[in-house]
């Protein structure tokens, strides 16, 4: 890298207006920790600044090499399609700016140290003393149509559960793949443990992470014999801003390789084998820079949101006109999924 260099943190978007506070908290955290760089960030879709917005501050101040780091936790379609499109576009448009592309926060152990910092916040504010073996942990993941991704999230969960020596573990998921959070919740209240800890692996907060917590509040008003503790969500833990820091050291030193193993683009990983060799493209130009809920109408929800068939018709939650591309996923009927949580579900009795 020749020119001068800056950073760009890529976020996902939300239409929570407190999400995008939370990010752009984070991107002055790192700003801040890194003072001889700039830094700005971008979100991907449902918020502004949009990504190319990010870009363009950064190449107005001189920097001709960007490291653009996804704030994401795992490799799903977000980040091995859309964030690149969007990039590989840029960089096209403009010929003099070079990005180079950074891994996602991944399996990580300062991950796994900033989750369970969060795990014991929440042990703190327990109303009873219930031993760890009659407690037990549901780590709920944000769901993907990627099977590695997913798998990430059982990984994350027994590696708590190892270090913190509790009773049992479970995971479930907000939506797209399964089983959902209330389904999973009602599964964990039959194994007979006095207490479950509820830990939404989030970085920040969102339509989601307050669905899961609704969710908890539903199934717990229907099992008051069982202690429910809501654990925090990641958000700017010390920890998380270092491991971001870690991710820009790997693009300047050329380590930062993606995990390409069990990637269903690459490999014929089983039950996703047509998928393999798919063009990786954005889907998401339709919900760039809409806004959030503060400024905005419209009821989108992720977009993974689908009503599937298996001519993969979308049921995104607007009127807009768009001939998606996404590969159908496999398990959309599923009985205790996909299908992503509506508020409107959640039910005490």
């Amino acid at each position: 890298m020749t020119g001068k260099t800056g950073i760009l943190l890529c976020g996902h978007g939300s239409r929570d207006a407190n999400a995008i506070r939370e990010f752009a908290v984070l991107a002055e955290m790192l700003d801040a920790r890194l003072p001889d760089v700039d830094v700005d960030h971008g979100f991907l879709e449902f918020a502004t600044p949009v990504i190319r917005t990010g870009l363009d501050a950064l190449r107005e101040k001189g920097n001709t090499e960007i490291l653009a780091l996804p704030g994401m936790l795992f490799a799903a379609g977000h980040v091995k399609n859309d964030i690149p499109s969007v990039l590989n576009t840029y960089m096209a448009q403009n010929p003099g700016v070079n990005v180079h592309y950074g891994r996602e926060l991944g399996i990580d152990m300062k991950m796994v140290r900033a989750a369970g910092k969060r795990i014991e916040e929440a042990l703190e504010t327990a109303e009873t003393d219930v031993p760890k073996h009659e407690t037990l942990l549901m780590v709920v993941g944000r769901g993907a149509s990627d099977p590695d991704a997913n798998s990430n999230i059982s990984k994350v969960m027994r590696l708590l559960w190892e270090a913190f020596g509790f009773g049992w573990g479970e995971v479930c998921y907000s939506g797209v793949t399964f089983p959902l959070v209330e389904p999973g919740l009602e599964h964990a209240t039959k194994l007979g443990f006095k207490r479950i800890i509820v830990f939404p692996y989030f970085l920040f907060t969102g339509v989601l992470v307050k669905r899961i917590y609704d969710y908890t509040d539903a199934v717990a008003a229907r099992h008051p014999e069982i202690e429910f503790i809501k654990a925090p969500y990641l958000n700017a833990q010390p920890l998380v801003l270092e491991t971001f820091v870690d991710r820009m050291v790997e693009i300047q030193e050329g380590t930062g390789n993606m995990n390409c193993q069990m990637c269903k683009y690459r490999e014929q990983v089983l039950g996703f084998e047509a998928e393999v060799g798919l063009p990786q493209e954005s889907h998401h130009h339709h919900v760039e820079g809409i806004g959030t809920d503060e400024d905005h109408a419209h009821d989108h929800d992720h977009g993974h949101h689908h009503s599937h068939s298996h001519d993969h018709a979308h049921g995104h939650h607007h009127d807009h006109d768009h001939d998606h591309g996404h590969h159908p996923y496999p398990h959309a009927d599923h009985p205790l999924g996909p299908v992503s949580m509506e508020k409107s579900d959640v039910k005490t009795d």
